[in-house]
């Protein structure tokens, strides 16, 4: 039976970030990727309303053909490989909240969740790739960082480059398999993944928010050298607490979120500390202009370039790095800044020229009613 394109969009809306349209077309992979990455991290679910007419037609289009295997090698697609990366690296911050007291944690559980993280991503759609060299390759990279907080990170590296130097098609089976089947299946790897860091959560909050707000501190300064990407990093981890804030008047009032509010509270304080440090290594003040901080910057290049080093390469080196990642943090402050100012200059100017335009009609309206009076 052939799937409806409008069944495919109602469920896209009604359960769009449950995957409930990838189950609807028999792509139960995509769809457990969807619930366990919040609809691919909102990304995802919103493109999906894009490709539904196609992927509707291409199942259609499927279901009146024999079973058979794509030859050759599926095309590099750079998407899929960073979606790879950024699954595996998601699946590894979640078992470093929920099984992080595991003795065996960076041995096992982590390597294990990055490298299952990945080939999901793997086996999306018509591709599929081989598991036992992804988790290989996840095993084998994970002693190298061995207690580190962003260990997840080389290692979804890696496991997502052997990933994509195996991937191939799969086989199109008919799926007519049993919908509880199905659904029992996928159910149980949500469980799966969602229950550790439920336990965790609820139980050991304490711990968790410690643990997670070492995690995230590790990444920014890990991207202290791109600022710009920090800055980016900075605002999506923002984002939900603010959001939040915006239905709720600010801040989270109940008594079991104050815990998890320390976290928002650390990311912002770290900004506030990122600017006092490119100050202090410019030699500048936290009002200064574009026109003061450019110009400390060329002095400070000018005596720290290595080329005026040569008799102390390495630590020119360094000195000459942090200058650039402080030029780049204050001047990318400074741009946001001035663009707020701007924007808020111009609301100000229009309400006075519509304050202006109203006061003009009233005067107006007040003189037609005193002639008509007369």
């Amino acid at each position: 039976m052939g799937k409806r394109l409008m069944v495919a969009f109602g469920l896209w809306a009604i359960g769009g970030p449950l995957g409930l349209h990838h189950i609807y077309l028999g792509r139960d992979s995509h769809a457990l990727l969807l619930m366990l990455t919040l609809g691919g991290f909102g990304m995802g679910w919103m493109w999906d309303f894009w490709k539904i007419p196609g992927l509707v037609a291409q199942v259609n289009k499927q279901s009146k053909k024999a079973n058979k295997v794509k030859e050759g090698t599926p095309p590099a697609s750079s998407i899929r490989f960073m979606a790879q990366v950024t699954t595996g690296i998601y699946f590894g911050l979640v078992a470093a909240i929920g099984l992080s007291s595991l003795t065996s944690y960076y041995m096992i559980a982590l390597p294990l969740a990055v490298g299952l993280g990945v080939h999901l991503v793997a086996s999306v759609g018509d591709q599929t790739s081989n598991l036992k060299n992804t988790m290989v390759a996840a095993f084998l990279t994970s002693p190298i960082f061995y207690g580190r907080a962003v260990s997840m990170i080389p290692i979804s590296l890696t496991a997502a480059i052997t990933s994509q130097q195996h991937r191939k098609y799969r086989l199109r089976e008919q799926n007519d398999e049993n919908l509880s089947l199905r659904l029992y299946r996928i159910g149980l790897a949500y469980l799966a993944f969602t229950g550790p860091l439920a336990y965790s959560a609820l139980v050991n909050t304490s711990r968790t928010v410690s643990y997670v707000a070492g995690c995230i501190g590790s990444l920014l300064d890990w991207l202290s050298f791109f600022p710009s990407l920090s800055a980016i990093v900075e605002r999506i981890l923002l984002l939900p607490y603010r959001v939040w804030g915006l239905f709720t008047g600010g801040g989270f009032h109940d008594h079991y979120f104050k815990d998890w509010e320390k976290i928002y509270e650390f990311v912002a304080s770290f900004q506030n500390e990122k600017e006092e440090m490119a100050c202090k290594i410019l030699g500048v003040n936290s009002d200064a202009t574009i026109e003061e901080i450019n110009h400390h910057y060329r002095d400070l290049v000018k005596v720290w370039h290595p080329d005026h080093n040569r008799h102390r390469p390495t630590e020119a080196e360094k000195h000459f790095i942090d200058i650039q990642a402080a030029y780049e943090t204050l001047s990318h402050i400074w741009k946001s800044s001035s663009q707020r100012l701007s924007s808020k200059m111009e609301d100000q100017r229009d309400h006075r020229t519509r304050t202006r335009s109203l006061r003009g009609q009233v005067l107006a309206l007040h003189g037609r009613r005193d002639r008509l009076l007369r």
